[in-house]
């Protein structure tokens, strides 16, 4: 659940907490910075940043999509230099996904104006919501498995809580009702607005084909073996609210779910299973936040993990009580905080967190602060210079996909 941010939603633009003059949806605009002009005066109190061996591994050309408050920011860096682009400008994204296969292929889901689609890699979008009733596109994914002409059948989610599968790039739609049918359906209620509730999360497993698990904010996760066409109801043991759910190819029945069911109930934050969802274990030992939001996993170790946490939704998402933390945790050991390269608990929103197969052993991160790099498994961080547009609001980060380009 998160309270406090979506509390600011419905004020966003009538207090206009971000605003780039003259521009609109689909618009964008660019800057640049060259990471070789010298160190940052921060970087001086990390020497551990400035060592060469520090960047070892990074590709040379990577690319980022931040889901902001009011745009796409759709970063590069080339050969040490950094560009953004901000595209969709005066919408409010909540989720993107690209085609593992495809990876120019992206989608983006907003909060206000649908789902939209790009086939260059982010620099043109165009709407691909017909046929979607709902507007507010709340997790978007993409599966490996199922493929149309070589493109993944795609996955929307909405509010309220509904999931539609397209297998022509967004050109149409089902709705894949039987979701609604579930027993726990009538109880689902997401707190700001109790009277719905939407599918926060979508997981489609990259290892076996029809596998799917869906979040519902706030009441179940529940799993598909058909690709949609039926579904298995929530466990009793397994999570209520979960914001992220992470699996991993070296472990596959493995799932990884960040929840808010600590927030009540702490001790039951974290939610793991080992046999694809059918039992659900709470291994939170170590941490002292308990309302989760972001979970990443190593791409090369599916026992280390990072996961972001607060003391309650309010902490999370509201930049006037913000107050957040990054944990750690590798092999069998408790999770541990790690601070050095991320800024004070204080004044951080909850972030959101990213791994990309490309890169074994490092973790990204993005807060209001800006977006932050792990090259040494979450150990150390630092912050990406990215040079964001003279009056941009990053504020609170719905979603974080990292790609090398």
């Amino acid at each position: 659940m998160h309270a406090g941010r979506n509390v600011l939603r419905y004020d966003i633009f009538k207090r206009k907490v971000f605003k780039l003059t003259g521009q609109q949806t689909g618009a964008s605009t660019a800057v640049e910075y060259d990471k070789n002009q010298g160190a940052r005066p921060e970087d001086e109190e990390h020497p551990s940043i400035k060592d060469s061996s520090y960047r070892k591994g990074r590709p040379t050309m990577t690319r980022i999509y931040a889901a902001l408050e009011q745009a796409l920011a759709v970063a590069q860096e080339r050969h040490g230099v950094w560009t953004v682009d901000l595209q969709l400008v005066g919408s409010q994204p909540e989720c993107i996904a690209l085609d593992t296969l495809r990876p120019q292929q992206v989608y983006c889901g907003t909060f206000d104006q649908g789902l939209w689609c790009s086939s260059d890699a982010g620099a043109s979008w165009e709407p691909v919501g017909v046929g979607i009733t709902h507007q507010h596109v709340m997790s978007v994914a993409v599966s490996i498995h199922e493929r149309t002409d070589g493109y993944g059948t795609v996955y929307a989610g909405t509010e309220p809580s509904a999931l539609y599968r397209s297998q022509d790039r967004g050109a149409s739609w089902r709705d894949l009702a039987t979701l609604r049918e579930l027993p726990s359906a009538p109880h689902w209620s997401f707190p700001p607005r109790p009277w719905t509730s939407h599918v926060r999360w979508i997981t489609v497993d990259s290892l076996t084909p029809g596998r799917i698990f869906a979040a519902i904010e706030a009441g179940a996760l529940v799993r598909s073996l058909d690709g949609g066409d039926h579904w298995e109801d929530r466990r009793p043991d397994g999570p209520f609210d979960t914001h992220t759910l992470r699996m991993h190819r070296l472990a596959p029945d493995r799932l990884y779910s960040a929840a808010g069911d600590g927030f009540m109930r702490p001790g039951n934050g974290f939610v793991q299973s080992n046999d694809g969802g059918e039992s659900w274990s709470r291994p939170d030992d170590g941490l002292s936040l308990h309302y989760l939001w972001s979970v990443a996993v190593d791409p090369a170790d599916p026992d280390t993990l990072v996961i972001s946490a607060a003391p309650g939704p309010n902490q999370a998402h509201n930049p006037a009580n913000a107050q957040s933390a990054i944990f750690r945790r590798s092999g069998a050991g408790p999770f541990q905080l790690v601070t050095e390269g991320l800024p004070a608990q204080r004044g951080t929103m909850a972030a959101v967190l990213t791994s990309n197969e490309a890169e074994p052993g490092v973790f990204y991160a993005a807060n209001n602060h800006g977006i932050f790099r792990s090259p040494n498994a979450g150990v150390i961080w630092e912050e990406l210079a990215i040079p964001w547009p003279d009056g941009i609001r990053l504020g609170h980060i719905d979603a974080l996909v990292v790609v090398p380009d």
